[in-house]
This record gives C-alpha cells, sequence and structure tokens, in this order.
C-alpha cells in the first residue's frame, strides 16, 4: 500500500510540472495515445490531465450509434468543452475512441472500452492516477458501452502475452445518458431491438447475426448489459427522458431493478420529464454535468477505503 502512495504521489508531481506548461489553458492535452490496435488500426485516446489532479480518472467513451471520431463531423467527436467540469474538479479526463460500425459491431466496441480501461489502469502512474479510482461515462451507445464495462470488467488473462491484458479491467463508479441495456426485451417483454424496432437504422451495427431469429436471439443476450449484471455492479446513476422514442426509459429502469434485485447498491436513476433522446448539448447541461460530477466525487474522490 505504501508502494502504491508513492507511485501515485510522483505521477501527481509529473502532472503537475505538466499542466504550468499548458499555456491559457487548465489541462494538458495528450493526444493519440495508442491503447490498442485491431487488423493495424490503432485505437487511440486523448488525455485531459488538470493543472490540480485529484488522483481520479474518468473514461469518457466518445460514441454515438456506434460510431467513434476524434474529430470527424459526421461521427461523435473528441469535444475537450465537455469535460470543463470534471477538469475543475482535478479529474483527469481520458477521452476513448472505440472502431466503429459498420467495418466492427457492437460485440467488438465493447472489446474496445474493457481494453482501453486495462491500458490506463497499466499506465496509472503515468497518468497521476489511481488504479483504484477509475470511473466511466457515455451516452446512448456510449451508455450501452459504459454499463457494458461496468457490468463486466473484471480480471484480466494472467498469462497474456501482452502486460496491459493482464490488468483489471474493472472500474469504481459509472454514469451514464439513456443507454440501451437489454436488446431482448427493448421497449417491452420480447420486443427484440437487435437492428430492429427503433433501432433498425442501426442493423449494421449488429453483424451478420442480426440477420436472422437466432442470431438475435443469441446475440441479444451477448451485447447486453443487463445479462452480466451481480451485485459488484459499482455504484452506477443513470440520467434518462421519459419522453425518449429511441432508447426507451424501460431500459434504464430494468437495468436498476435488476441490479437491485442481484444484490447491487449505490443506484440512482434520475429521470427528466418531457426529455427525448438528448436534450440540447446535454453533456454541457449544468444541471445534468453536476450530478455525474458529484456522483463521482462521492464515489471516487472521497470514497472511503
Amino acid at each position: 500500500m505504501l508502494r502504491n502512495c508513492r507511485v501515485w504521489f510522483w505521477g501527481c508531481v509529473v502532472c503537475l510540472v505538466g499542466a504550468a506548461a499548458s499555456g491559457d489553458e487548465p489541462y494538458r492535452r495528450t493526444e493519440d495515445l495508442v491503447y490498442g490496435r485491431k487488423f493495424g488500426m490503432a485505437l487511440t485516446l486523448d488525455v485531459f490531465q488538470p493543472a490540480r489532479p485529484n488522483g481520479c480518472g474518468l473514461l469518457f467513451l466518445v460514441n454515438g450509434g456506434w460510431l467513434s471520431s476524434k474529430a470527424t463531423p459526421l461521427m461523435v467527436t473528441i469535444r475537450p468543452d465537455d469535460y470543463r467540469e470534471y477538469l475543475a474538479r482535478g479529474y483527469t479526463v481520458f477521452a476513448v475512441v472505440t472502431s466503429s460500425q459498420p467495418r466492427f459491431t457492437i460485440a467488438e466496441e465493447i472489446d474496445d472500452v474493457l481494453r482501453a480501461t486495462r491500458f490506463v489502469r497499466a499506465n496509472a502512474m503515468r497518468f497521476g492516477v489511481r488504479p483504484d479510482r477509475l470511473g466511466v461515462m457515455g451516452s446512448s451507445s456510449g451508455g450501452h458501452l459504459t454499463l457494458s464495462l461496468a457490468a463486466r470488467g473484471g480480471p484480466g488473462q494472467a498469462d497474456a502475452p501482452d502486460p496491459v491484458d493482464r490488468e483489471n479491467s474493472a472500474v469504481q463508479a459509472a454514469v451514464c445518458f439513456f443507454p440501451p441495456t437489454d436488446f431482448l426485451n427493448y421497449g417491452g417483454p420480447g420486443l427484440s431491438g437487435v437492428g430492429e424496432g427503433p433501432l433498425a437504422p442501426l442493423q449494421v451495427a449488429f453483424g451478420p447475426r442480426a440477420l436472422t431469429a437466432a442470431g438475435r436471439q443469441e446475440l441479444g443476450r451477448e451485447i447486453s448489459p443487463i445479462y452480466y449484471v451481480t451485485d459488484k455492479l459499482p455504484p452506477t446513476l443513470i440520467i434518462h427522458g421519459d419522453d425518449d422514442q429511441v432508447v426507451p426509459l424501460q431500459q434504464s429502469e430494468s437495468f436498476i431493478a435488476r441490479a437491485k434485485a442481484v444484490g447491487a447498491r449505490q443506484l440512482e436513476l434520475v429521470i427528466r420529464p418531457g426529455k427525448g433522446h438528448g436534450w440540447g448539448d446535454f453533456w454541457r447541461s449544468a444541471e445534468d454535468v453536476q450530478v455525474f460530477a458529484d456522483w463521482f466525487d462521492k464515489h471516487l474522490r472521497d470514497r472511503r477505503e
């Protein structure tokens, strides 16, 4: 424990020195760190380190419609202004770009976020964060990936050739907006959302298995975070509008109900009356961002040992 504290302390010193040279911005940005590779393609993240780090790290999953990009306007992109409240409170933010449909499927994107978490934990000293103080956040498909990581994160492969893959992928807190959680009961019992119903326009994201009834059943269970929930689910908060026609509120309600049923604790669902699938620039909504930031303060920064 003493060694870990020393490692964390000196990591923070490194961050402070770097931040002092960041010019007018209250953070230091390191771009395009490669956290993994697939088919020769680099998977990258950008790191935003505040001037006064609190030792906690947040993975911001840059993903919408299971699309993700560093800067392409046709996809969800990295937007530093979205992270300002978290940086102001001392959180180091990791903006994680995943692979995207149509080349890569949802199942493969889940693997990406698990890998990204292992990479951050393996490099915790370098980034000045504690490996036991990591949170995750996302919206819509990014919310789905957030809950997939929260529910499925765990020990790495002890004998993996790559040391990053030996790391644990668990997070200690999760927050998200309007996430799909159960593709086999999408809006009601037995209703398929595996490239069907409101998600029919995104069928390609599910891959070829979504083209048959049997394939949809198998895939729907495989990629739905609700089927991985245990009593070890980290503190999880969801914000969802009650007029969402793309991702029904039922998805969040069912997830929270399932988590409570298996004994998970520290759960909260905030319902926004009259709100649909997103409202304005919701990542900069003071009301919503404060709820998220306060959740991280409680369960990461101020967490008791």
